[in-house]
């Protein structure tokens, strides 16, 4: 009897736990579970169209193009006749073979690309003959095309969608596409839209038996937004065309608004080079070429010493610190002694000797002496040569320096701003002074910045004493930009009084100084030349190689409608190569048209290519003795 009923409830046990399993299953966990999660369920995506991009007078930029992808469910594909195949989409069975497996390994039950951006008559030839090969299926897909060869580091690219993102996203499947560079990646979200889906049921031989739950699930496509730019794509073009056979940046900025006019980066690419079934090969030339390195933004990757364009930051700050005034002088003669009983000196090739320099003639003639006295001054002025310190380093990143910015791009770096902790560890055991750091008077020493961040600095002079964070997107689907983040002004630490001395200081430059030979007739040029030495360490050892040119400058004088910072690797002077390429951006902007063409035909013709292969002779010869 006992053992009756044991068996009578072992059984009814049982039978509930079956019939509770399937109630989750079925009612609780099926009620919860996304369509696409079930092998009974097959889905249908509808890619919407990206959004264009234009620049900000209205210029296409980039366009959208029908690419033909072959996608692939692996648990659907039937035996079929690989040659055959294989003959129809110009691969071989050893590449049909790995391009099958890898979709296995990524899902079996969802589909993957198995061969992209097929060409039209391809496409047509396949499409007659598809119904042959079970489990493979055509997928239309827009891809990119840019109309104007320009601007590459600024639009970035797409790409495919690797293993690792699709299995963490619940958005991608693996080989679609996604922004990956430049516009296309920080705005990948606005620009992609949202792809519609349609969801079918199927048996257990996998045949469509009709529309999943009456199409509840199923979503329409929603077309990508349109970005319009805050460059001038005819600045731009003119940019990288004078910065041909050349390395470096440029970046132009409106100073009233913080947008971002041009941003040249040398050498750069053709984006269309990143399209089509050739991208993959370009890619790999592209990223590998470690002489050139195209793929490394220069305008916003670049970290250079400032060189002389910094005088401009810390005379500002010893006005500010009261340190110095309009009038306050310094003898050169040649130079600047400093350290124990003088022996150290930096020199000076200003030119001015037996009378005393002051503010803006000293900004006007590049003056060494005046700077690095002024720059004592300052780290000097307080109790301790730390606080000192602290309070110079606070000063100089009220001007955006030191820091990302926030500028709305995905790369950058922040350069180097020195304050009392970096001395601390530098000199553990010596006491540091003002002339321990005596070369931050001039932009060289441990201070390290970007182009895009000199180009701020120069905005926030023109503006007197504030600037909006810079950025490259103006509207979104024709709505102005609202983020706060590029409407608010932000202020310097500096009085806006102090910064008229240097104003008039900064046009004598074109008017009597450095850069005198680059004026343009009919605009009044504010600007700095900059020379900044460049060291680089192989195997230990500090090498000297070419100085780099640089300029920053604003224009006109009492209305600056752009703000720019030139650097010019291993180009020299700032007066030789990075003046006259200001000065013609500049003409170029404001005027329409460059009328100096001897100036620019120069330019254009400089190639510098003969000085970076003697540099990598010269590396090379260092590292072969090593």
């Amino acid at each position: 009897m006992k053992k009756g009923f044991l068996l009578v409830f072992s059984i009814i046990l049982v039978g509930l736990i079956f019939i509770g399993r399937l109630f989750y299953l079925q009612i609780i966990k099926h009620g919860n579970k996304n369509p696409i999660e079930s092998a009974t369920v097959k889905i249908e995506y509808d890619y919407p169209e990206r959004g264009y991009i234009y620049d900000r007078k209205g210029r296409l930029l980039v366009a959208n193009q029908l690419s033909y992808d072959v996608m692939v469910i692996p648990k659907e594909v039937m035996p079929l006749d690989t040659l055959e195949f294989c003959s129809l989409l110009k691969i071989d069975k050893e590449n049909f073979k790995k391009r099958i497996n890898k979709a296995i390994n990524y899902a079996t039950y969802r589909p993957s690309v198995f061969l992209k951006q097929l060409a039209k008559e391809d496409y047509a030839v396949l499409q007659e003959k598809l119904n042959k090969f079970k489990g493979f299926y055509i997928q239309k897909r827009i891809i990119r095309n840019y109309p104007v060869k320009s601007a590459a580091n600024v639009l970035g690219y797409i790409s495919e969608v690797n293993e690792r993102v699709a299995k963490n996203s619940d958005y991608y499947e693996q080989g679609e596409l996604i922004g990956w560079w430049g516009v296309e990646k920080q705005y990948e979200k606005v620009l992609r839209g949202v792809k519609g889906k349609k969801y079918f049921s199927r048996d257990n031989l996998n045949r469509i038996t009709g529309v999943y739950k009456k199409g509840k699930y199923d979503t329409l496509a929603v077309a990508g937004k349109d970005l319009t730019l805050t460059i001038d794509i005819e600045l731009q073009k003119y940019g990288e065309v004078l910065m041909k056979g050349k390395r470096g940046g440029i970046v132009a900025i409106e100073p009233k608004t913080g947008e971002i006019l041009a941003l040249v980066t040398a050498p750069s690419y053709d984006p269309n080079m990143l399209v089509g079934r050739k991208r993959r090969v370009n890619s790999l030339r592209l990223f590998n070429d470690t002489i050139n390195k195209p793929m490394i933004d220069r305008g916003l990757q670049g970290a250079y010493p400032p060189g002389s364009p910094f005088k401009i930051v810390n005379g500002l700050i010893g006005l500010q610190e009261g340190v110095i005034n309009e009038k306050f002088s310094v003898y050169c003669n040649g130079g600047y002694k400093y350290g124990r009983n003088k022996r150290a000196f930096m020199g000076c090739h200003c030119g001015i000797y037996g009378r005393p320099v002051r503010l803006r003639e000293a900004i006007a003639k590049s003056c060494n002496s005046y700077f690095a006295t002024v720059y004592r001054k300052i780290i000097d002025n307080s109790q301790t040569a730390r606080k000192g310190m602290d309070i110079w380093s606070n000063h100089v990143k009220s001007f955006g320096l030191g820091n990302f910015l926030g500028y709305d791009l995905p790369v950058g770096q922040k350069g180097l701003i020195p304050d009392s902790k970096l001395y601390d560890r530098f000199y553990r055991n010596f006491k540091w002074g003002a002339t321990t750091s005596i070369s931050n008077a001039i932009g060289q020493g441990e201070v390290s910045t970007t182009p895009i961040q000199l180009a701020n600095v120069t905005a926030a002079i023109a503006n007197k004493g504030y600037y909006y964070t810079p950025h490259i997107v103006k509207k979104i689907q024709n709505e102005l930009i609202k983020d706060t983040l590029y409407t608010k002004q932000k202020n310097t630490n500096i009085n806006s009084t102090y910064f008229n001395e240097v104003i008039e200081a900064m046009h004598d430059v074109f008017k009597t100084g450095t850069g005198r030979y680059s004026q343009v007739k009919g605009i009044d040029i504010c600007g700095k030349t900059g020379t900044s030495e460049n060291y680089i360490r192989v195997n230990g050892s500090k090498i000297k190689l070419e100085d780099h040119s640089i300029l920053i400058a604003f224009a006109p004088k009492n209305d600056p409608k752009i703000a720019l910072a030139v650097f010019v690797e291993n180009g020299g002077y700032g007066s030789t190569i990075a003046a006259p390429i200001t000065s013609l951006l500049i003409e170029k902007y404001i005027n329409g048209e460059v009328l100096r063409k001897h100036v620019e035909e120069r330019m254009i013709n400089l190639s510098l290519e003969h000085i970076y292969d003697k540099q990598i002779k010269k590396i090379d010869s260092i590292e072969t003795r090593r």
